[in-house]
């Protein structure tokens, strides 16, 4: 009986301690791409606005894990980016490019499941719906949903870990509804309004008055803002630009008009404690554009010194939807 006795504490203290636990691997995959020469579907032209298009890619893979791409960051300006997606993977890829400057392919794909403090990978969604992404200083900044959070990891290409802390994000947790939380997971430049605050803005978690709630969560403005909601339209993601406008992406869908997608900009210096932001309609795309479920937003500077605009999309591990790569060059007139 003391045999089984210590056997069976033995397997207990296995299951509950488990010994030599690894990162969950990094898989290396194929990543095909199809170049994307228009923007309007059957039409010529190349500038929509302030917005001139670049190029695109279709992107597929046979690998299980690669899509549903919910947020993205450039590593180095258009080239090398790390992006999650809602099921909780790391991806790592790089944008090869033609002659001419404009996207070819992915290249150097990663994929990894997010890991928990014992180095075992997490795939319950509940705890990995990785929606908003940031870089800055060596740490990724992201921001989940359903279990609400926004987390720091130490950024390691070859092999991400466990998150390190968790920042405060100000919101009121009961006033963030289960799947339409933090979105937006934006750092301001440090020479802006903003001062390098990281900025939270959540997807469809509103206020009295139909306002969406967002946060600067540390610097000298410091506090809850709201951001105007109309049009049906829910944010997705947002980045900054050089001189500290935030631009926030958004989409609606509808049976009769499926899929839409919107940029809108916000100025800087609107930002901060107890306000309600709004900006222009930079872009607005229907199914008649080059767009699928568009989730995901970047900035960055050309060697020329063009300030560009990248965005990808979540295909929901759908074979009725695309992964795409969308890029743009933003003029001032």
């Amino acid at each position: 009986m003391n045999l089984w006795r210590g056997l069976l504490f033995a397997l207990v203290c296995l299951l509950a301690f488990p010994a030599f636990a690894e990162p969950a691997p990094v898989q290396q995959v194929e990543v095909s791409s199809r170049q994307i020469g228009y923007f309007h579907i059957g039409r010529s032209a190349q500038r929509f606005g302030q917005l001139e298009f670049v190029g695109g890619l279709e992107m597929s893979s046979l690998a299980r894990d690669f899509g549903g791409i919910s947020s993205m960051r450039f590593l180095t300006p258009g080239r090398d980016f790390v992006a999650v997606s809602d099921v909780g993977v790391w991806l790592f890829g790089r944008i090869a490019r033609d002659d001419a400057g404009r996207p070819a392919g992915i290249e150097r794909m990663r994929l990894q499941q997010m890991v928990d403090a014992t180095g075992n990978a997490v795939v319950d969604k509940w705890e990995v719906d990785a929606e908003g992404l940031s870089v800055k200083n060596g740490e990724v900044f992201v921001g989940f949903e359903r279990r609400h959070r926004i987390s720091r990891f130490r950024l390691d290409p070859e092999g991400m870990k466990a998150a390190i802390g968790n920042v405060d994000f100000l919101v009121p947790a009961h006033e963030l509804r289960q799947n339409r939380g933090f979105e937006t997971v934006a750092h301001a430049p440090e020479d802006g309004p903003l001062a390098g605050a990281l900025v939270a803005v959540t997807e469809k978690s509103i206020d009295r008055q139909g306002n969406v709630f967002a946060a600067v969560t540390e610097g000298p403005r410091k506090g809850i803002f709201t951001v105007r909601r109309y049009d049906g339209f829910d944010i997705t993601d947002g980045a900054f630009l050089p001189g500290g406008d935030l631009l926030l992406l958004e989409r609606s869908y509808t049976l009769m008009g499926g899929v839409r997608m919107r940029l809108r900009r916000i100025a800087g210096d609107s930002i901060g404690k107890g306000a309600l932001v709004d900006g222009p309609v930079l872009l607005q795309a229907d199914m008649t554009f080059q767009i699928d479920n568009m989730e995901a937003l970047d900035v960055w500077r050309r060697e020329d010194g063009a300030t560009m605009i990248s965005m990808m999309s979540d295909d929901n591990y759908s074979i009725l939807q695309r992964n795409l790569y969308l890029e743009f060059v933003l003029h001032d007139d």
